[in-house]
C-alpha cells in the first residue's frame, strides 16, 4: 500500500469568526458525517486540545488542514513558502466603516484629508489587524481620489487590550487620533459602546475595489500534500461546503443564528454587520473577477511589507477540486441530514 493510499486519521478545518460555508457545515454536523464511514475524524482547529498547533490557522503548516479565512494570513503563509493551494474564494459583504468621535462632524471619504488615522500595532507574526486598518483607510481615501499621503497614519500599540478594536477606540476617545477603521459584528457593538459615529460606510461604495480587504475576497486553502495524496477527500470536503451554501439560501434565520455563534456577537451586532441577503452569498468560486481582486490585495500587502515574497495568485489557484466538487453535488442531489 502506498503512502498516498493510507487515509489520514484526521482532517482538520479552521475558519475565521465570520460567515463561512465551513462554519455552517460544522454547525450542522455535515463535515463529521461525510467522512465517518471512512474512519476519518473531522476536527476544528479552534476546538482542539491545547497541545495542537493552533498557530496553523495562520501558518497553514498542518498538511491535513482546510482553511476558510482572511486572505492576509493565507497570502502570508504562501509567501513564506508553505505549499498551500487556493481552491475557492468567497465575497461576503461584512460591514467595514471608518469611525470618528461623536460630534466631530466628519462625514465622507474626502473629509479624511489631513486627519490622524489609527493604525494598530500587535506583537504577532502576521499583524492582520494592522493590514486591515491600512487597507480600509486606503480604500476609503481612494474612493475620494486620495492616498494615505493625504492623511497622517498614527501607530496605536494594541497589545494587552481584551477586545477587538479597543486600543483604537480608546485612542479616539483620548483624542490621539481622528478616525478608526473597524469591520464585522463585534465592531458594530464596540462602536455603539464607544458612542463613535460613522464617517464612511465602505459597504456603500459602489466599486468593489475600494472594499478589498482581509475578508473580501476570502480564500479557501488546502495543503498541497493533501491535494496530492488524497484529491478525492479534498473534492468531498468542498462538495459539503457547496451543499451547505445551497442550504443556507433557504434558511436565513438559521444562518443568522449560526453567525451569532461564530462571531460571538448578539443579534444586533450580526444584523448591523451583515446585510439582508448574506445567506445567499456563501458559495465559493475562482472567477476571474475574484482572482483579480485578490491579486490587488496581494500587491498592496507586498507594498506595505507584509509579504516576504510575491504570490502569483493565478498559479496559486487550482480550480479543479471545485469543479469536481460541483460534479459531486449534482451526482448526490439528496439533502444533507439535519444536525442532531
Amino acid at each position: 500500500m502506498t503512502h498516498a493510499a493510507v487515509l489520514p486519521g484526521t482532517l482538520w478545518y479552521t475558519r475565521c469568526p465570520v460567515p463561512t460555508a465551513t462554519g455552517i457545515a460544522a454547525d450542522r454536523g455535515w463535515l463529521t458525517g461525510e467522512f465517518a464511514a471512512d474512519g476519518i475524524a473531522v476536527r476544528s482547529l479552534q476546538d482542539a486540545a491545547p497541545d495542537t498547533d493552533r498557530g496553523a490557522h495562520y501558518t497553514h503548516a498542518l498538511p491535513g488542514l482546510f482553511r476558510e479565512g482572511g486572505n492576509v494570513p493565507a497570502l502570508w503563509a504562501r509567501s513564506r513558502g508553505e505549499r498551500t493551494r487556493l481552491i475557492g474564494l468567497t465575497w461576503i459583504e461584512e460591514r467595514q466603516a471608518v469611525l470618528v468621535a461623536p460630534g466631530s462632524g466628519i462625514r465622507g471619504a474626502d473629509a479624511l484629508r489631513g486627519l490622524r488615522l489609527a493604525v494598530p500595532a500587535h506583537s504577532i507574526d502576521i499583524d492582520f489587524w494592522r493590514a486591515m486598518a491600512l487597507r480600509g483607510f486606503e480604500g476609503a481615501l481612494a474612493s475620494a481620489g486620495l492616498t494615505p499621503h493625504d492623511a497622517t497614519l498614527v501607530d496605536v500599540p494594541a497589545d494587552g487590550y481584551p477586545e477587538q478594536w479597543a486600543a483604537e477606540l480608546a485612542a479616539l476617545r483620548r483624542g490621539d487620533v481622528d478616525a478608526v477603521y473597524v469591520k464585522g459584528a463585534l465592531a458594530v457593538e464596540a462602536a455603539r459602546r464607544a458612542g463613535a459615529e460613522v464617517a464612511v460606510e465602505l459597504d456603500e461604495l459602489p466599486d468593489r475595489r475600494f472594499r478589498v480587504n482581509n475578508g473580501t475576497p476570502r480564500p479557501i486553502t488546502v495543503h498541497q500534500q493533501l491535494l496530492d495524496d488524497h484529491p478525492d477527500l479534498v473534492d468531498r470536503f468542498l462538495a459539503v461546503l457547496l451543499r451547505a451554501a445551497d442550504w443556507a439560501t433557504g434558511h436565513p434565520g438559521e444562518v443568522a443564528r449560526i453567525l451569532g455563534a461564530e462571531t460571538g456577537a448578539g443579534a444586533d451586532g450580526v444584523a448591523g454587520a451583515y446585510r439582508p441577503g448574506t445567506h445567499l452569498t456563501l458559495h465559493p468560486d475562482l472567477s476571474a473577477e475574484r482572482l483579480a481582486l485578490l491579486a490587488q490585495q496581494e500587491s498592496a500587502l507586498r507594498a506595505h511589507g507584509f509579504l516576504s515574497e510575491p504570490v502569483d495568485v493565478t498559479t496559486w489557484a487550482d480550480p479543479e477540486p471545485l469543479r469536481r466538487a460541483a460534479l459531486l453535488t449534482r451526482q448526490v442531489p439528496a439533502p444533507l441530514p439535519s444536525a442532531p
